[in-house]
């Protein structure tokens, strides 16, 4: 089979965004935040927990710590009956209280808006940074989880398991005004359709144009 031409590939890659847009034409993100202060806590505790979980469990803890300012009082002790019942919980704890010291510290208590600065903050790493700087600032970034890479190597749009090469290269792939919703697609398809262990090729509306699908 002949390999794909870079030309062929880009012509693929917007007939899959179109097809993902046809799917998802509201895709956004699942995690509920009323500012950017809060979807740095949100995102931060998703790590390996579901959206559905945090959102359980972000009402009464942003009831109790609406703010860095508030959050940087309180200890990670006092923190964890309030996320107890997601993942990792007592680590999330610290780095959630740590977070806030160092908004409050080094910010002036305001969530900075760029990827650089937002990765200095404790238990924020560059995917948790791509959210908040896409979905809280309106900026271009792709957030690159567990769905966004396998379905960009499903569908032949990389060959690395690195987060930040798979990143760079759907960047190089699709425009920037293109890439939050890139994002939020590729992990509802993740989630809906096209499964880690038993992908639902029957019933993707991308199938025809994933060099993966399973007859």
């Amino acid at each position: 089979m002949p390999r794909e031409t870079a030309a062929a590939r880009r012509a693929r890659a917007a007939a899959v965004l179109e097809g993902l847009r046809a799917c998802y034409p509201d895709a956004r993100t699942e995690l509920d935040f009323g500012t950017p202060f809060q979807l740095v806590i949100a995102t931060l505790l998703s790590a390996q927990a579901t959206d559905v979980s945090v959102n359980a469990a972000t009402p009464a803890l942003f009831g109790r710590y609406p703010t860095p300012e508030a959050l940087a009082t309180a200890t990670p002790e006092e923190v964890e009956p309030f996320i107890q019942t997601i993942g990792l919980f007592r680590n999330k704890a610290k780095h959630a209280v740590a977070c806030a010291r160092r908004l409050v510290e080094h910010y002036g208590g305001e969530v900075p808006p760029t990827v650089e600065e937002l990765v200095t903050l404790p238990g924020v790493g560059r995917k948790t940074a791509n959210v908040v700087v896409a979905n809280a600032f309106g900026v271009p970034a792709i957030a690159v989880d567990t769905h966004v890479g396998r379905l960009a190597r499903r569908l032949g749009f990389s060959r690395h398991d690195d987060p930040d090469q798979v990143e760079r290269d759907l960047q190089r792939l699709f425009p920037p005004e293109q890439w939050v919703f890139l994002h939020h697609a590729l992990i509802l398809h993740g989630r809906r359709v096209c499964a880690a262990r038993k992908p639902a090729c029957e019933r993707c509306a991308v199938a025809p144009l994933c060099p993966s699908r399973r007859a």
